[in-house]
């Protein structure tokens, strides 16, 4: 790993850090500490949520554009203004206006950090690259949660400004290591380079089949998964198998504990093979998981099978976490054309954002009174990424499925990720 991706990846495990600070803590702020009320509240979530759907449709234009760095600088800056804004803040106005400014920034953020790690990687390697940022913005938002659950106190608003305060200067932080990394001026990269190109944007991605196919698995894989994790999951969870709400915490900190534990492990079997194998074996995993968790709530067993059922449901989602992010966001990188590394990673990233707004709206009142259905239609979700993987497979040529294999090619290696499939 040269220089320069040692700083992106420094640089994002650090603003994980600062976020994992506050996410776990911001609807009792809004609500109980700031006293303005549980709609107040759910108003703020969702426009931290809409704030990133109006933002990303632009910034991958941006970022081919401008290049990623300048993106991402404006990015953290707004970001940090947000987080210190919702921290001062009083006022139903100043905390609307605040989560605006945090959900645009950090939403930026995604996409041209991995656009960085694009411009800064070859395709062999990029798959560890991407492993290497799931797995210390995992980490990041772990410690973070952690360290900012001892700091808070619901008594003293003093300490949610403190909590803000750091997140807003971790944000500066990664703008400030941006700032020192130097992109790659190597010929394996003039390619990914932002140029001027015709007949670029969305109608072009619209055209790509390949994208357009996984732009709708990954819709599923995030509806299915991360979109149910603090919602329905959780109240089908606290409703059907009666969990404590402390249960909650554990559950989720054994996912994060997998995702830590096995990445590299889980790198090791992904990288030997095809992409698309091993999302359709994300989920049939994540199928057993759904299964399980039908089981903790609908089984009628001991209350203690029924948490460890409902934890152990967790841990698999993380295991499926682990397998997908060696895979998806590369496989991303390497179907974009030259010309639109950046528009490309801000699709899929909008793709996400929307799965994590439907998800909650959708999966929230399911879990918490439709037990049954709500366990059998994440189930056949959850076997509809099996299907989708195996159809995109068809899309793609062996390399983009397989990278492995054009590790020896140089022609592949030099980043030509979509010239044969642009027309398809």
């Amino acid at each position: 790993m040269g220089a320069a991706m040692r700083r992106i990846q420094a640089g994002s495990a650090l603003s994980a850090f600062g976020l994992g600070f506050t996410v776990p803590y911001l609807y009792v702020y809004v609500a109980q500490v700031r006293d303005l009320g549980a709609t107040t509240a759910g108003g703020v979530l969702a426009v931290f949520a809409m704030a990133a759907l109006v933002v990303l449709p632009f910034s991958g234009r941006a970022i081919d554009r401008r290049g990623p760095v300048p993106v991402l600088l404006v990015a953290a800056v707004l970001a940090a203004l947000g987080a210190l804004g919702m921290g001062l803040s009083g006022s139903v106005a100043a905390v609307v206006g605040s989560a605006a400014l945090l959900g645009a920034g950090t939403a930026v953020m995604q996409p041209a950090l991995a656009t960085m790690i694009v411009w800064c990687s070859e395709p062999a390697g990029r798959t560890r690259s991407f492993a290497m940022q799931f797995f210390l913005q995992n980490l990041g938002l772990g410690i973070g949660g952690l360290i900012g659950g001892q700091l808070v106190d619901e008594s003293r608003p003093g300490s949610f400004l403190l909590l803000f305060s750091i997140e807003s200067v971790m944000f500066l932080v990664l703008g400030g290591i941006v700032l020192t990394v130097r992109m790659p001026d190597s010929p394996a990269l003039q390619g990914a380079r932002p140029a001027a190109s015709k007949g670029g944007g969305v109608r072009a991605l619209l055209r790509h089949k390949a994208m357009v196919q996984l732009c709708v698995l990954g819709f599923v894989l995030f509806f299915a998964c991360y979109g149910q994790f603090e919602s329905g999951l959780a109240a089908y969870g606290t409703e059907a198998a009666g969990i404590e709400p402390s249960t909650l915490g554990i559950a989720l900190a054994a996912n994060t504990a997998v995702i830590v534990f096995a990445q590299f492990v889980v790198l090791r079997f992904v990288e030997r093979r095809r992409r698309t194998r091993v999302i359709a074996a994300v989920g049939l995993i994540w199928t057993v998981a759904w299964v399980i968790a039908g089981y903790a709530g609908l089984g009628h067993g001991s209350q203690t099978m029924a948490t460890a059922a409902f934890i152990s449901t967790y841990a698999l989602f993380g295991l499926g976490e682990a397998m997908l992010s060696p895979t998806v966001a590369p496989l991303v990188a390497d179907l974009a054309p030259e010309a639109m590394v950046g528009q490309y990673n801000s699709a899929f990233a909008l793709v996400k954002q929307l799965a994590l707004a439907v998800g909650p709206a959708v999966g929230g009142p399911m879990g918490a009174a439709l037990h049954g259905p709500y366990i059998v239609t994440f189930v056949l979700f959850s076997l509809g990424i099996t299907f989708l993987a195996l159809r995109l497979g068809k899309q793609l040529t062996p390399a983009q499925d397989q990278p492995s294999l054009a590790a020896t090619s140089r022609v592949v290696a030099q980043h030509v990720p979509e010239k044969q499939t642009a027309a398809a």
